[in-house]
């Protein structure tokens, strides 16, 4: 029987939604391995909108009415149309769940961004994603992800975000524990089934994130 995932995106692009080079990596990677996958996301607004160029928010009145952006539109950029709504997304259906990075997981996912340690997260990524957890499921995080480990997995889960101090301060007044690593190293707790890995946290090079995010991929289908 093949081993389905699903993967939650966050929008498109770094700076507002789901980091893309992190997305296809994944992607790609469960395809060499002959795994069925399905992207979701929620149907909610984004928070805000990034020049990319620039990296400057989009003013407000130019962000409105048939230029406003939400997370399942944006997604559906990066799954080639291949989407489906989280909120009627059965986690009973897969064996494991991935979530990229990008600021859309701290932006869209959760008010990490805006409220740090105090943020809270979607009621529809957390309940999937807790799913899988009380399922005894593996779950991957990677990137800006893992700062939600305390209530997106469990309180006294490992993972890590790499090196970044202020981060790390943030998750652990939260409840996770931290481990320093490595961009193409991995984390694992093998007590929770988690996965984490810096992705571009650290890396520079595309080929940087790809040797974290394929060997997160592998371990998530050898735990599955």
């Amino acid at each position: 029987m093949p081993k389905k995932v699903a993967v939650l995106l966050s929008g498109c692009g770094v700076y507002d939604g789901a980091e893309i080079y992190e997305s296809v990596l994944t992607l790609l990677r469960l395809d060499e391995k002959e795994v069925q996958y399905q992207c979701f996301a929620p149907k909610i607004p984004q928070m805000h909108v990034i020049n990319h160029v620039t990296g400057e928010e989009t003013p407000a009145s130019q962000a409105e009415g048939p230029a406003a952006r939400d997370v399942f539109t944006e997604a559906a950029r990066v799954a080639r149309g291949e989407l489906q709504d989280l909120a009627e997304a059965n986690p009973d259906d897969f064996d494991a769940v991935i979530l990229p990075g990008g600021f859309g997981v701290a932006k869209n996912f959760s008010t990490f961004a805006t409220e740090g340690s105090d943020c809270e997260v979607n009621a529809d990524v957390k309940n999937f994603v807790q799913a899988f957890h009380k399922a005894g499921k593996p779950i991957g995080l990677m990137c800006i992800a893992p700062a939600l480990t305390a209530k997106l997995v469990a309180p006294g889960a490992l993972c890590t975000i790499g090196n970044d101090a202020s981060i790390e301060g943030a998750l652990i007044s939260m409840g996770a524990l931290h481990k320093t690593c490595p961009v193409d190293d991995i984390v694992v707790d093998t007590n929770n089934k988690l996965v984490t890995t810096p992705a571009y946290m650290l890396a520079t090079r595309i080929t940087e994130a790809r040797a974290g995010i394929f060997k997160l991929v592998d371990k998530i289908l050898e735990m599955a």
